[in-house]
């Protein structure tokens, strides 16, 4: 059988599929989110970065691609080691219950990681594809004019006066919804208890934690997790406690859009 077949249907091999695809999706979490930290700076920093993205064209749509199998890969492999791992109780469960080491992140993944994936879902219709924004928002995607250029690794990528999508105001205005950020902020913080049992898994599976190295690692991704929960909570916290408001100008912007709209029905 090839190597690749092997990955599929052995016990190692899915084990190892969870791995690798566990790197590639902790790697966009953390990119998600230093996007997403861009919200306290002026807005021409995270629009210009949004707008960054947008311009990659077919190459934004292989990055989203290529997330979605490595996610589908992932939820199968531990969907499928879950079941193996019944059949290999039995019915009546091991004689002995190895429950003494395991962690309440290790019990819950999979209850997590469902959360977490209708969480995915939704922060998709609600930022990314606007399914759930204020109709009269999205007339004004197009209104935001960045006043400076926008520079990745101090190379101009976005030039400035360039109409642009708006979405320091469209995530400002999105958790302003109280419920909106407290649902936010309850699934950041399944999702980071999620990933203190993969991200220790995932180096133990890796091949890159053993008895020297494990307390330290699993202190590591304890950190890792609690520092990624605490910066994306800061997000909305800060919204509604209006440390972060709209910019100048986004209100009046989309009360004209808001009017041109009732204009045109």
């Amino acid at each position: 059988m090839s190597l690749i077949g092997n990955l599929f249907t052995s016990s190692i091999g899915r084990k190892f599929l969870m791995a690798v695809t566990g790197v590639i999706l902790v790697g966009f979490v953390i990119g998600h989110l230093v996007g997403n930290l861009q919200i306290f700076s002026p807005p021409d920093k995270i629009n210009g970065y949004a707008e960054f993205l947008h311009g990659l064209g077919p190459l934004l749509w292989v990055a989203r691609i290529g997330l979605l199998v490595a996610a589908v890969i992932h939820i199968w492999a531990a969907v499928v080691l879950t079941l193996e791992n019944r059949r290999a109780r039995g019915p009546s469960g091991y004689s002995v219950k190895h429950t003494i080491r395991a962690t309440l992140a290790s019990r819950t993944m999979r209850l997590t990681g469902v959360v977490v994936l209708a969480f995915l879902v939704y922060h998709l219709l609600h930022f990314t594809l606007g399914g759930v924004q204020k109709e009269a928002f999205k007339s004004n995607l197009d209104l935001y004019v960045l006043s400076q250029d926008y520079h990745i690794a101090g190379v101009s990528v976005v030039p400035a006066g360039k109409a642009v999508a708006d979405v320091h105001s469209m995530m400002v205005y999105g958790f302003q919804n109280v419920a909106v950020s407290v649902f936010y902020i309850i699934a950041v913080g399944l999702l980071s208890f999620h990933l203190v049992h993969g991200v220790d898994s995932m180096f133990q599976t890796l091949g890159w934690r053993n008895g020297r190295w494990s307390v330290g690692l699993r202190r590591a991704a304890i950190l890792f997790a609690l520092g990624y929960f605490l910066a994306n909570a800061a997000i909305p916290l800060a919204i509604l406690t209006g440390k972060v408001q709209l910019h100048d100008g986004a209100e009046s912007a989309v009360a004209a859009a808001a009017a041109l709209t009732t204009h045109t029905r």
